[in-house]
């Protein structure tokens, strides 16, 4: 194999969690940094399983974090079908010759006779394998029975690009399914012949098909086939660290991170170094510096933990580095309902204060609604704060009056307020803390708000006025 070919190859049974985005996301590196090719395959020959509309929704998660890939289902390419159950001609093809090589055979057993099978290798107490019960005189096979891979077990050893070289028994190595008696295939079979036809150069999944690896030696063995390039990549544990993460765990569908307010390209930054980093202190990636830095053999050969702390984190360092016009395009459909009837350079003005304080998009109606609306006070922001609770409701109106007093005198721009405030902390006594706190919350209700003297020009003199004289009047 010359060029680089990845592919992704999902089956369509659910949405696609942040361990399957890991998967995708690491072969499309690996094919972009070699400007090779990245193709998306469904592999939905488990029909009981699938879940309608899933193939629409993995395309959509993967066109959301921003994983563009060359080949595939809805973009076709000289490889095609993509999809396994439009390739069922290719499987019975390369069904036929193993049958011919002797390498196949049909399986004559019904469900209960290898029940009974499965029993008496349990009351023996050893492991159950097909190969023990071969059939000496199999019939031919019709398409209505099984077909089964006839193996030679022997040892193989291949190196995995992250967990390195890896030596397995002849004993794992067992007579498995090629052909359903429905006429599809297993993924055993279907996988090795679809990345040969694709001319698929590196084979990048989870760790959980290691223990398989055995049987698939075999059969590219007897299909006369070249071993793709392998890595195997270990799971993304829970936030403690103790189990593979799950759905209870945090596994939510990719898009719904994306519907509440996560950058793109924050996911996949974060998703990038989960159980992988480039050797630096560098946390956060770039699109193109993640092309650049990735390498496989960078992969930690233990799970990964899921940290969404660190995700948010990430988001928020994302978010800061966009500038105002993109930010402002990006969160057009995040403002509260009330900013629609004020004009677009104030809201740009309001994004502007708001922006370092943003974590997600989601978060911007609580940062913002009080400069479109009038904020409901809420006293326990008083009460339950450890300095102005030490304050009698007198001492909060005296504040309160003697602030609105001098805010009145001032001149309106940022600079002048700063200085009426700082002029205020000599002529009361008080800490910032408590001073500038108290303002804050009487003018917005809200638990924190970008710098004082910002908000408050933004807000204007006429409307901070009355609000302080609001709080005023519900102390006494």
């Amino acid at each position: 194999m010359t060029s680089v070919r990845t592919r992704f190859a999902p089956s369509p049974t659910g949405f696609l969690h942040v361990g399957g985005i890991r998967t995708a996301l690491f072969a499309f590196l690996v094919a972009k940094q070699a400007k090779g090719t990245f193709v998306l395959r469904f592999e939905d020959t488990d029909k009981k399983r699938e879940v309608p509309g899933s193939a629409e929704h993995l395309i959509s998660s993967l066109k959301a974090i921003g994983i563009e890939y060359d080949e595939g289902p809805d973009v076709g390419g000289p490889f095609g079908p993509y999809i396994q159950s439009q390739r069922l001609d290719h499987y019975q093809a390369w069904a036929e010759r193993l049958i011919e090589q002797g390498r196949a055979y049909a399986d004559p057993y019904t469900s209960e006779e290898m029940q009974s099978f499965r029993d008496e290798a349990a009351a023996q107490k050893r492991a159950f394998r097909y190969r023990d019960y071969r059939p000496e005189r199999p019939p031919v096979w019709d398409g209505t029975q099984p077909l089964r891979f006839r193996s030679d077990p022997k040892s193989y050893t291949y190196h995995d690009e992250v967990m390195g070289d890896i030596t397995t028994s002849p004993e794992v190595v067992d007579d498995f399914i090629l052909i359903k008696s429905d006429g599809y295939p297993t993924y055993n079979f279907a996988h090795i012949v679809d990345d040969a036809e694709m001319h698929i150069s590196h084979v990048i999944r989870g760790q959980e098909f290691i223990s398989s690896m055995p049987n698939y030696l075999a059969l590219y063995e007897a299909l006369g086939l070249e071993r793709p390039i392998f890595a195997h990549l270990p799971h993304i544990m829970n936030e403690q660290g103790n189990k593979k993460l799950g759905k209870r765990d945090g596994a939510k569908d990719v898009l719904d991170y994306i519907r509440d307010g996560y950058l793109p390209e924050a996911m996949m930054s974060f998703i990038a170094t989960m159980g992988w980093n480039d050797g630096t202190e560098q946390e956060i990636f770039t699109k193109q510096e993640l092309i650049n830095s990735f390498s496989l053999n960078r992969v930690q050969k233990s799970g990964a933990r899921f940290d969404e702390k660190r995700l948010l984190w990430m988001n928020g360092q994302f978010i800061r580095e966009l500038n105002l016009d993109e930010l402002a395009g990006r969160i057009e459909y995040f403002w509260p309902e009330s900013a629609k009837k004020h004009s677009e350079n104030y809201k740009k003005e309001v994004l502007k204060l708001a922006q370092d304080r943003l974590k997600t998009f989601k978060d911007l109606p609580a940062l913002t609604s009080y400069f479109f609306e009038e904020p409901i006070p809420d006293l326990s922001l008083i009460t339950e704060n450890k300095q102005l609770r030490k304050l009698t409701p007198a001492e909060i109106v005296d504040i309160l009056q003697t602030s609105r007093d001098a805010l009145m005198q001032s001149d309106w721009t940022a600079e002048a307020i700063q200085e009426t405030l700082n002029q205020l902390l000599e002529q009361t006594g008080q800490k910032p803390g408590t001073l500038f706190s108290l303002v804050r919350i009487a003018t917005t209700w809200a638990p924190f708000s970008p710098q004082l003297n910002d908000t408050l020009r933004l807000l204007g003199q006429e409307t901070t006025l009355a609000r302080l004289q609001h709080a005023i009047e519900i102390q006494i």
